[in-house]
């Protein structure tokens, strides 16, 4: 069995943006030469997500109101957390948007569904940051 990892470096201009990842994760499936085997992407801080779905403008507009909605980044002092940082919508909305994604490797390619791909959220930008991707298989 072999295995690959490699970061994948991001920075947000704005405090939240959802990035179009697939491209690079399909980049380091070539690299990794594996042909079938298990895929996993993760963000590696506590205020990003790693999702999929639809490459689409107005759903991932739908997404930040939802999330707005449901965990407003303001005012910061509705929050216990909000202390010396002001970021706790931030792990808020990571904890419903979830860490990782795993998607099969099947003859070399990922192994999606209709209209599947894979993103990168950032919820509390304007710093770097990075996401994991772990490759297992032959």
């Amino acid at each position: 069995m072999k295995s690959y990892r490699k970061e994948l470096w991001f920075q947000a201009p704005q405090r939240r943006q959802i990035i179009h990842i697939t491209p690079q994760i399909e980049e380091c499936l070539r690299e990794s030469g594996i042909k079938e085997g298990l895929c996993l992407v993760n963000a590696m801080h506590i205020t990003a997500s790693v999702f999929i779905n639809d490459n689409e403008s107005g759903l991932h507009s739908d997404y930040e109101r939802w999330l707005e909605k449901l965990a407003p980044e303001k005012p910061y002092d509705q929050y216990a957390h909000n202390g010396y940082e002001d970021n706790a919508d931030a792990h808020l909305k990571r904890t419903i948007m979830g860490r990782e994604v795993v998607v099969a490797v099947t003859n070399g390619k990922l192994d999606f569904g209709p209209w599947e791909a894979i993103f990168y959220y950032e919820l509390d930008g304007k710093r770097q940051k990075r996401a994991l991707v772990k490759i297992i298989g032959e």
